[in-house]
């Protein structure tokens, strides 16, 4: 694929900056990172923090008993790891190279690599940097103000670079930083980039197109609320504010493993969504759920109704009924809810990846039924950005997840 030319207006900045590490990264990432914020519950919290006391959770998650000092204790905690050396500051300016080898859904051995640096953070709609679906509302400022505490960058947007090429230009190895195997056998390699025509090659690769964002739409909009935050008081930090941490990786197939973020039904059961699914969609058959159930809905291009005792039925989708809709099950799902009757609030739909984790959520009685989308495809990826356009709220489940405290970004010094 050529590389499109764009208007220097509709491209992003992306640059290095002096990135602050834990000093015994090389031997200590496991115990010192975690999984990011907005994936781990308060159990899952719990065990990080008990794994090391500097954990990255301890500053990255604070603790909701602590009330409003919450954040000036993160910041205090920060400050005073980096004063005691547990946290050391690169002395120039680096990108960090980010490899994970995994195993994916269909049992294929699979490798990526991005790069972490600084991306410029542009005003909505000005192009440069897109989003890819639409964002649920999100009344909570923590991110927001663990920002304003910390001054720091601490977890990283997720990108997709539409420049062909640039997994080239990362192929080769940086030095050395850290490297680890997680909890579900994710190998994380970690590596800095310091040789200024390295670096140089890298900004321009991907300052030349516009950047996707895959995962962390909230983030980058805290982002722009600090960013014009900062300019309008004329603090110290506004110049770094105008970029934010992102994780850089080439929109191809090679570099993406996209999994499906499936609905939780909470104020409609199984026969009534079967009803409002019939609006668009016919009945396949019926199943046992399982995470193999996946591949059967990948076979008979269809989704699937659960209930809570684990029966399943699988529907496919009317081709008349859903004539102009987006090919995206997220998409045509909402379709089907608001022609059947009903609306997403109405219906009470919620959001959880995972076959094994929505057949919990039932089985606790969290949601009356589910249903079971299959992943967005790469085509359909592409076209979003090519386009312009939208796809519905969490539509992907970018995988696998970046762990946070690899790198943290600090906005002053």
């Amino acid at each position: 694929m050529r590389l499109r030319i764009c208007h220097p207006e509709s491209v992003p900045r992306f640059e290095p900056f002096p990135a602050l590490r834990y000093r015994d990264a090389a031997d200590g990432l496991l115990a010192l990172s975690a999984p990011p914020y907005d994936v781990l519950s308060a159990d899952d919290r719990a065990q990080y923090a008990d794994r090391h006391p500097r954990n990255i959770v301890h500053i990255d998650v604070p603790l909701e008993e602590d009330g409003p000092g919450r954040y000036d204790k993160a910041a205090t905690d920060l400050a005073a790891w980096r004063a005691e050396g547990s946290l050391a500051l690169d002395p120039a300016p680096t990108f960090t190279l980010y490899r994970m080898t995994f195993t994916d859904d269909a049992g294929r051995q699979r490798s990526t690599v991005g790069v972490l640096g600084a991306l410029e953070v542009v005003d909505e709609g000005a192009g440069g940097v897109l989003p890819h679906e639409r964002t649920t509302p999100k009344a909570k400022t923590d991110r927001l103000d663990l920002t304003r505490a910390t001054l720091a960058n601490l977890s990283p947007v997720w990108g997709l670079s539409l420049c062909a090429g640039l997994s080239d230009l990362l192929r080769e190895p940086g030095e050395a930083v850290g490297a680890f195997t997680d909890e579900l056998g994710v190998e994380h390699r970690v590596e800095r980039v310091s040789d200024p025509d390295r670096i140089s090659a890298i900004a321009a690769a991907v300052g030349s197109q516009p950047v996707v964002i895959a995962d962390g739409h909230h983030r980058y909009a805290i982002s722009r609320t600090y960013r014009d935050e900062t300019r309008a008081a004329g603090s110290p930090v506004a110049p770094a504010a105008q970029t934010t941490l992102t994780y850089v990786a080439e929109l191809v197939a090679e570099q993406l493993s996209i999994a499906a973020i499936h609905r939780l039904v909470k104020n409609k059961d199984a026969e009534a969504m079967s009803r409002i699914l019939s609006s668009c969609y016919d009945v396949v058959t019926e199943v046992s759920v399982s995470p193999e159930t996946l591949t059967r809905m990948d076979a008979e291009g269809a989704i699937c109704l659960v209930r809570p005792d684990g029966s399943g039925t699988l529907f496919r989708e009317r081709a008349p009924a859903v004539a102009g809709i987006r090919a995206l099950d997220s998409a045509r799902l909402e379709h089907a809810i608001t022609t059947g009757g009903s609306n997403l609030d109405d219906a009470g739909i919620a959001y959880q990846h995972g076959v094994e984790e929505v057949l919990h959520a039932l089985s606790n009685k969290e949601a009356r039924c589910a249903v079971l989308i299959r992943p967005v495809s790469l085509a359909e990826i592409r076209r979003t950005a090519d386009e312009g356009l939208l796809m519905p709220p969490k539509s992907t489940f970018f995988t696998p997840k970046l762990r946070t405290g690899l790198v943290i970004r600090p906005l002053a010094g």
